[in-house]
């Protein structure tokens, strides 16, 4: 049994699972055989330090799949903000056809992108801000519920509640993001009006993710009460995987650190790359959502999608299918 979506429909995919961007994850090691199982992997913009750099890992990924994918850009306030409109000018150069888009006032770059025929998913973390982009334009959203990795809004509404609220307001096609790791999370979400599920944590622990052996199994041996919410104070949530490093940024907020220079040097990305470039779990930041607590294999990707196909196929044929008696 397949099962067919809006969003598997309209966007072209076989199966209705998406690896969302990542920062230092989504490159094409990680964006290939996810496209090869037949769902969508983003490859992160951002994580490429020049438009040139993106431009060759956008055609390094075509080496490794000739199956749709296509790449997160993410929008964020800052004082010297990267050169977007290159970053946007190798997508379209690229031929990419899908593109997630996150963060601050997306307008201009998904103007930018439907002029040249490119989908754009865009991720939200409210009910309100997924009206706002649907009326932007976009394709289809992506609402992360409270307990995902990253940034999940100020509002600490989780996904059983979001993702209905979201169904009974927008009209384009919609994708869960948050705690999903399995067929259970696939069928959940469907149930609750999703038309898909983007997953990150979940993608981070397969053998293809290009990050340490050590976080992997740091992820493994975790449970779902082994994350921190970093910048509370500062209006700027993260979720973080619960390491030395997020606990020390948690003590300097309580003790009343509310300015970002007050934390800067535990939280920059240097610190964190070197973290991850050495293996060390405890030597900087690192998203992870309370997910961690539903993981217990290092799967390859194919392994993974099949995995989760499978079961959400029982759910839906025996389990469900039984209790109508």
């Amino acid at each position: 049994m397949a099962i067919k979506t809006r969003f598997t429909e309209e966007f072209g995919i076989e199966k209705p699972i998406v690896q969302g961007g990542m920062q230092w994850v989504g490159y094409a090691e990680m964006v290939a055989p996810v496209a090869e199982a037949g769902c969508l992997g983003f490859l992160t913009a951002l994580t490429q330090p020049t438009p040139e750099a993106l431009a060759k890992e956008i055609a390094r990924t075509r080496e490794m799949t000739d199956k749709p994918f296509g790449v997160n850009i993410t929008i964020l306030p800052t004082i010297t903000p990267p050169p977007y409109a290159e970053y946007r000018q190798a997508i379209i150069e690229g031929g990419i056809k899908i593109v997630e888009t996150a963060g601050y006032k997306p307008q201009e770059h998904v103007d930018h992108f439907k002029a040249h025929g490119i989908k754009v998913i865009h991720k939200c973390t409210a009910v309100r801000h997924a009206l706002s982009a649907e009326r932007m334009g976009v394709d289809a959203i992506s609402i992360d519920g409270f307990e995902c990795a990253g940034h999940p809004g100020e509002d600490d509404i989780p996904g059983m509640i979001l993702i209905p609220a979201a169904a009974n307001k927008v009209k384009i096609p919609i994708l869960a993001s948050g705690g999903i790791a399995d067929g259970r999370g696939l069928v959940a979400a469907l149930a609750l009006g999703a038309d898909g599920i983007n997953m990150g944590t979940r993608f981070c622990v397969t053998k293809e993710a290009p990050i340490p052996e050590s976080f992997k199994q740091q992820m493994v041996a975790n449970d779902e009460r082994q994350t921190d919410l970093i910048f509370r104070t500062l209006h700027n949530t993260a979720r973080v995987m619960r390491n030395a490093v997020s606990q020390e940024v948690v003590a300097i907020e309580k003790e009343g650190g509310a300015k970002f220079e007050d934390v800067q040097h535990l939280v920059s990305g240097k610190r964190g790359l070197a973290a991850m470039r050495d293996g060390d779990t405890d030597g900087g930041i690192w998203s992870a959502g309370q997910v961690q607590g539903l993981i217990n294999d290092i799967p390859s990707v194919a392994e993974l999608i099949d995995q989760i196909m499978g079961d959400a196929e029982a759910i839906i044929d025996k389990r469900l299918r039984a209790m109508r008696g």
